[in-house]
């Protein structure tokens, strides 16, 4: 496809080439987990990298590249690669870098399993980790001053939905040291919210099982990077480290859920705003955290950085057992982790995405018990406030 196409149309029709040879509309399913050679020599030179072609399908296929094009078309980077989770994206994308002695600085406020991975595993490995707060500059360049190997954050952070300056963060970090790898995590987001790469950022992952596929029912993840990173992030973070390989009917389904991407983030904002309006107009409810609203912390950086303001809401009643009742009382919307899906998904960070963290670390990176996470889904809107406001009321009830 041209650049000159749009991207929503680009996201329909990928890139043309000969990987589908019998012409049909959809990329088939190649359900296979190794490729025939038409010669040993071929074999060697496959293996060797001096001819392009499939060897076996931990290090890609056709079901596989067809998404991972189209994901280097979404974020601006000259390659990607497709993995089986978020988390299989975030480990390849970062700990192919790292080694012992190494310092990694990390924003506080993250998914639950990243902290984890971050605060509980990697040190045992050797590898030196600070979390800081990344709204804070000044703090940001205070915990740059020793040599950093890698920054890692969030383009809205999961669950405070925090928006930090990426483009002030990565000039930051690469000043004070030219081979700084910054890491974000652009799932809230995506790459038509935001574009971390045109910002400044070296790699940027994806849990693909969110707004990507957009229909729940695969995991999937990816990472997105230019060639100067792509040989460490495939063979050392994919094939040798994680080996977090997606299946061809996900990629298959991802491809199909990226056709509608563009569509469906509009809805989710859409929806998303009037529904944080109502929210922040609600006496009963103490707290809003959404870019979109003037109230947000960072709501300036939000409309530089972000083309839309997500579908992702944060919100806190007045206590955690009205925050519990509340969950315990949807009837339209769903009680679940994940986000991104058709559907209204409700959930409590504290007790389940973010259990990772002790209280005194939730504090500390701005949530607390009281925190309800809502992905906003392609519901009427009136009909997601009808069912929060029920909810609410049955809630408060003694």
């Amino acid at each position: 496809m041209s650049k000159e196409h749009a991207m929503r149309t680009r996201l329909i029709h990928g890139d043309k080439h000969e990987m589908n040879p019998f012409g049909s509309l959809q990329m088939p399913i190649f359900q296979t987990s190794t490729y025939q050679f038409e010669s040993t020599k071929q074999g060697a030179d496959r293996f060797a990298g001096k001819e392009p072609g499939y060897i076996y399908a931990r290090l890609g296929s056709p079901s596989t590249t067809q998404i991972e094009e189209k994901l280097a078309i979404l974020e601006n980077t000259e390659c990607a690669v497709a993995t089986s989770s978020g988390m299989g994206a975030i480990s390849s994308g970062t700990i192919p870098f790292l080694q012992k002695g190494d310092r990694l600085v990390a924003d506080k406020a993250l998914y639950g399993c990243t902290f984890e991975l971050f605060s509980q595993q990697l040190p045992k490995w050797g590898i030196d980790v600070e979390f800081i707060d990344f709204a804070d500059l000044s703090a940001v360049r205070k915990a740059l001053r020793k040599k950093t190997k890698m920054t890692y954050c969030e383009t809205i952070a999961n669950p405070t939905m925090k928006v930090v300056d990426l483009e002030k963060i990565c000039k930051i970090a690469h000043d004070k040291n030219p081979d700084c790898i910054c890491v974000v995590d652009n799932t809230f987001a995506t790459g038509l919210i935001c574009k971390p790469h045109d910002l400044g950022a070296d790699i940027v992952v994806h849990s693909a099982t969110k707004y990507l596929n957009g229909h729940g029912d695969i995991i999937a993840g990816f990472v997105c990077c230019d060639s100067k990173y792509y040989p460490q992030v495939l063979t050392n973070g994919l094939k040798n480290i994680t080996g977090s390989v997606p299946a061809p009917l996900n990629a298959f389904l991802l491809n199909r859920g990226l056709k509608t991407l563009p569509l469906r983030m509009k809805a989710h904002c859409e929806n998303a705003m009037k529904v944080a309006k109502w929210l922040e107009e609600n006496k009963d409810i103490e707290a809003v955290y959404y870019p979109g609203l003037k109230s947000h912390p960072q709501y300036k950086t939000a409309k530089k950085e972000l083309a839309m303001t997500g579908g992702m809401i944060a919100f806190e009643p007045k206590t955690a057992k009205i925050a519990e009742k509340m969950m315990n009382n949807v009837k339209l919307c769903t009680l679940a982790v994940s986000l991104g899906d058709c559907e209204t998904l409700i959930e409590h960070p504290g007790s389940m995405t973010h259990s990772t963290y002790t209280e005194e670390e939730m504090i500390d990176a701005g949530f607390n018990k009281k925190l309800i996470r809502l992905s906003v889904g392609l519901e009427d809107p009136d009909d997601i406030i009808a069912d929060l406001d029920q909810a609410l009321k049955a809630a408060l009830k003694k």
